[in-house]
């Protein structure tokens, strides 16, 4: 059987809290790694209104298995209500990066 790899994607309302959640989810070995983009602009409905807010990107890439793990990890650490919360099988990868990731996550 083939392994198969994530790329989750979740958004946080500022650098600190995408921060911590990062080093929380490659320290626990849930993800190989967690990249963080610069700010960026949301715009989207909630509670009946349009909102518009600067949040910032967390994105992880991980082993299929480990994405229920992963997902609660990052629900307990996330300050929203409904964090976005977004995983595409990664279909295509360099073999010696998605070894990567299998080596350094808890499989």
């Amino acid at each position: 059987m083939l392994d198969t790899y994530l790329l989750v994607m979740t958004s946080c309302p500022d650098d600190a809290t995408a921060r911590t959640i990062a080093h929380d989810v490659v320290d626990a070995k849930l993800a190989a790694c967690a990249q963080i983009s610069a700010p960026m602009t949301s715009v989207y409905r909630w509670q009946g209104k349009v909102c518009q807010e600067s949040e910032v990107s967390l994105s992880f890439k991980c082993h299929k298995s480990l994405y229920s793990q992963l997902a609660d990890k990052i629900i307990a650490l996330h300050p929203y209500d409904v964090p976005e919360l977004i995983a595409t099988e990664i279909v295509q990868g360099s073999p010696a990066y998605l070894d990567w990731i299998k080596e350094t996550t808890q499989l």
